[in-house]
């Protein structure tokens, strides 16, 4: 039994050891064997049912006091226990010829076996046939109400007693009383709460693992079982007895209701101790254990067919809120203004999740349908909330446990379920249940009054069961497990959404970035091209007189330059370009027949497209005089060097040395009209310009607006050079005027005046050329001789020149791609590693281009 020193009251009862209280009720007899088949126990009452009394049998063999057929039959059934949780039944049992029958349940102890005995009835029906006509009619019950009220009638119907009683356990532990079925004129019980304390978790415990708890009759004296401590001290483990007394604090909590026999079949679900058949009766009674085994198989088909309505239901209700989900997907996508909207967004969830309010915080941003809390309270709430599991549902139905000060506002909000909808924890959708105020019916104050009954401190009779009320404050009714999955459901839809139109705005602007490239490429294209033609038709058009052309090759270069800034600054989407690049470009234009020496000098910078146009023709008219007249006409040098002020402007040096010397301008042409003026006129800097016998000096200040750091990753080349040989550095450009002579080149260009153009330049170093201006003209030319190398525009007025390309490269024909886009142009996969030259043609793209195909080093050395 239980130690002596344990003392059972109110505040205690939770750990009584009701599984070792040593005794059984009086209705039959126990015997304890040891592994050997020992007697090593039995009940006290054990002569009044074998004529045998304790001391003779204990230390005995079973087989000396029962026949050699039935300790056959229960050896055999204890074979059957395939776990320790498992009791076997023997029915109509004859022990000994001079005994009557008896019921028996055999099951394991500890390292002993336990057989129980009882009278047997002599009454067994046909318990297939009744257990399949109580599934019938427990399957024909539409909702859950009707389910629960079958299912006590069935019970009351097979076991007869006065009250049968569905209980149902709340998550908290206290139960609740879901339907019944009971006796004319004894009252009802139907929608009674009970304290968990009632029901003590040691006892739950035990219904899961013992299905059924019978007590005869309360007025019964317990039979104590002899020995009750084993060599080892140890009372016998009674948690799967039938015959098992009782816990005389239950004891007495039954005489207050007037409850004179119970029987509680235990209905577990997935597992779990979902509830109780709990059954009460107002005088002694002793179902027979036929009819108390086939309750308990009954409640066994009971919690199955539970379970599964359970699950359909769940199964039903999630289905239900993936439809709504679906739903909101469906509403965003074609107005996604909604989710801004709390009004429609509160009316969408509440349909899935039962709500009186919804919040919605995003971005710091708030909004409110329904019942919520202050805006105060609700940027405290948020605030907790950061403070729980990032990115998983959190719900409470007590607001009061996440902040301090809830009262004030628990009317209307007592619970929450948080939403998270972004994946930092900034941005929720919260569901706000307000306070639960309906009255809960309480059978006995739930904190349990305490008067002193006639076994020291107890429950007594009135204050245990009369109707108690209770108003529920500061909670609101609890979010069920089913709801939170559907939470869960719906921050996967919410964060879908955000993303989705988090993706649909950066596609939006993806999408107008490349519209607006393409325009710009587009722009740029036809740009190039004008620049391409005007050239064309100035060189071609010159006539032979030697002004004229000095006057077109003028004007042909002030083209070229701003050709040239154009390319730069429209490689980077008319971006700022680097200084230097200009300088770079400049210096190979005059580099295609003669050796230069610029020597150029300074930190990385950035030009805006302005500054760059400017810039490129004051660097022009610079180093066209000095080819002409100064430093560069012959073995001189110009120092072109630039630097940061204090202003963040930019200053700009141009200094010739070593040149013949200088003699002032006698007129003012538009070049120097260019080098004076363009940089104070349209950039609102200042430029200074000398002209010492010694050689021509000019300042520049570019306002620091116009200016920009250039990143140190990937200097250009002259750069590269500057860090490589040091400040001074003499870019140089050799081309070896015959470097294409007995070369066949196949161009294919759809403009005429361009063509021209190019053909002068690739005549100039030798070559002879095959024009085409249609890809059905390329393919004729290639019909009839194979090309040493070939140069494509790309884009040839409705068509493209890849075909021509696709052949070239079957062919074995090295070639290179030519467009007014430039890098921006649109190339094939097999063909993306070619080479892109920028119209219009120049000798120092075309020539470069050809070099690096052919292998030629004409770089700058």
């Amino acid at each position: 039994m239980a130690s002596p020193e344990f003392q059972v009251d109110l505040s205690n009862c939770d750990r009584e050891p009701i599984h070792l209280l040593g005794a059984i009720q009086p209705v039959g007899f126990l015997i304890a064997l040891s592994t050997d088949w020992l007697i090593a126990r039995v009940s006290s009452n054990i002569a009044s049912y074998m004529g045998t009394s304790p001391d003779e049998m204990i230390g005995q063999p079973l087989a000396a006091f029962i026949d050699a057929g039935p300790l056959h039959d229960i050896r055999n059934r204890m074979a059957f226990l395939v776990n320790t949780d498992t009791v076997e039944r023997i029915f109509s049992c004859r022990l000994r010829q001079d005994l009557p029958t008896f019921d028996i349940a055999v099951h394991f102890s500890g390292r002993q076996f336990l057989i129980e005995a009882e009278p047997a009835s002599g009454q067994h029906g046909d318990a297939t046939g009744t257990v399949r006509w109580m599934m019938a009619r427990l399957d024909g019950q539409p909702d859950g109400d009707a389910f629960f009220r079958e299912g006590a009638r069935q019970v009351r119907a097979l076991l007869g007693y006065d009250r049968v009683m569905v209980y149902k356990f709340a998550p908290d532990g206290h139960g609740e009383v879901v339907a019944e079925a009971v006796k004319p004129g004894i009252g009802t019980f139907k929608g009674m709460h009970y304290p968990a304390s009632d029901i003590p978790k040691q006892a739950r415990a035990l219904y899961l693992r013992n299905l059924t708890r019978i007590i005869h009759d309360v007025d019964s004296v317990p039979v104590p079982i002899v020995p009750a401590l084993d060599e080892d001290g140890t009372p016998v483990d009674l948690s799967l007895s039938v015959l098992r007394s009782v816990s005389p604090i239950h004891i007495e909590y039954l005489k207050n209701m007037g409850v004179r026999a119970s029987l509680s079949i235990s209905i577990v679900v997935d597992e779990k101790l979902w509830g109780l058949f709990a059954c009460h009766h107002y005088s002694p009674l002793s179902p027979t254990f036929e009819r108390r085994s086939l309750s308990e198989l009954f409640s066994q088909m009971f919690s199955l067919r539970l379970e599964s309505r359970e699950r359909r239901e769940m199964v039903e209700y999630e289905r239900r809120a993936r439809d709504i989900s679906d739903q909101l997907l469906g509403a965003v996508a074609s107005d996604e203004t909604l989710l801004n909207d709390p009004d429609w967004l509160g009316d969408i969830l509440t349909s899935a999740i039962p709500a009186d309010g919804v919040g919605v915080w995003i971005n710091g941003h708030y909004a409110f349908s329904g019942t919520t809390p202050p805006t105060q309270d609700f940027r405290r709430i948020i605030r907790a909330l950061n403070g729980t599991a990032a990115g998983k549902v959190y719900a409470t139905d007590h607001i009061g446990s996440l902040i301090d000060d809830a009262a004030g506002f628990a009317a209307d909000a007592s619970g929450l379920l948080a939403i998270p909808i972004s994946r930092s924890p900034r941005d929720y959708v919260v569901l706000f249940r307000k306070e639960l105020k309906e009255a809960v019916r309480w059978a006995g104050d739930p904190h349990k009054p305490v008067t002193y009954g006639p076994n020291g401190p107890r429950l007594t009779p009135r204050e245990s069961f009369a109707e108690w009320l209770e108003q529920v404050e500061g909670r609101s009714a609890p979010f069920t497990a089913s709801q939170l999955r559907v939470a869960e459901t719906l921050r996967a839809t919410l964060i879908e959404v955000v993303l989705r139109l988090a993706d649909e705005a950066a596609a939006e602007r993806h999408q107008a970035n490349a519209r607006q490239e393409l325009l710009i490429a587009e722009l740029n294209h036809r740009v190039r091209n004008i620049l391409g033609v005007i050239r064309g038709l100035i060189r071609q058009s010159q006539p032979d007189e030697t002004a004229v052309k000095d006057f077109v090759k003028v004007v042909d270069g002030r083209i070229h330059a701003l050709a040239r800034a154009h390319n730069q600054i429209t490689d980077d989407h008319w971006g700022p370009a680097p200084l230097e690049a200009l300088i770079e470009a400049e210096a190979a234009a005059f580099a295609a027949n003669r050796r230069t020496s610029l020597i150029a000098q300074g930190p990385p910078v950035l030009l805006n497209p302005q500054a760059y146009s400017t810039m490129a023709l004051v660097i022009h008219e610079l180093v066209t005089n000095s080819t002409k007249y100064g430093s560069l006409s012959g073995d001189g040098q110009v120092h072109l060097t630039w630097h940061r002020a204090d202003d963040d402007s930019l200053l700009v040096d141009w200094r010739e040395v070593g040149g013949p010397p200088v003699e002032p301008p006698t007129r003012k042409g538009f070049g120097t009209t260019i080098i004076n003026r363009s940089v104070p006129y349209d950039l609102g800097g200042s430029a200074e310009i000398s002209y010492a016998r010694s050689g021509v000096h000019a300042r520049f200040c570019i306002p620091r607006r116009h200016v920009s750091q250039r990143p140190t990753a990937a200097p250009p080349r002259i750069a590269r050079q500057q860090q490589q040989h040091g400040k001074h550095v003499q870019p140089e450009l050799a081309v070896d005027p015959h470097l294409l002579e007995g070369f066949h080149v196949l161009l294919v260009e759809d403009s005429l005046i361009i063509a021209l153009d190019a053909e002068d330049i690739l005549q100039r170093f030798g070559a002879s050329i095959d024009t085409a201006s249609t890809p059905e003209a390329a393919h004729d030319a290639l019909d009839r001789s194979r090309p040493d190398l070939a140069i494509l525009d790309i884009n040839l007025g409705d068509q493209t020149s890849f075909g021509i390309a696709d052949r070239l490269m079957d062919m074995d024909v090295p070639f290179f791609f030519a467009s007014g886009y430039g890098e921006q142009a649109q190339l094939p996969m097999e063909h993306r590693a070619r080479t892109v030259v920028q119209k219009p043609y120049t000798i120092g793209n075309l020539i470069r281009a050809i070099e690096g195909m052919l292998g030629v080093s004409g770089e700058f050395v």
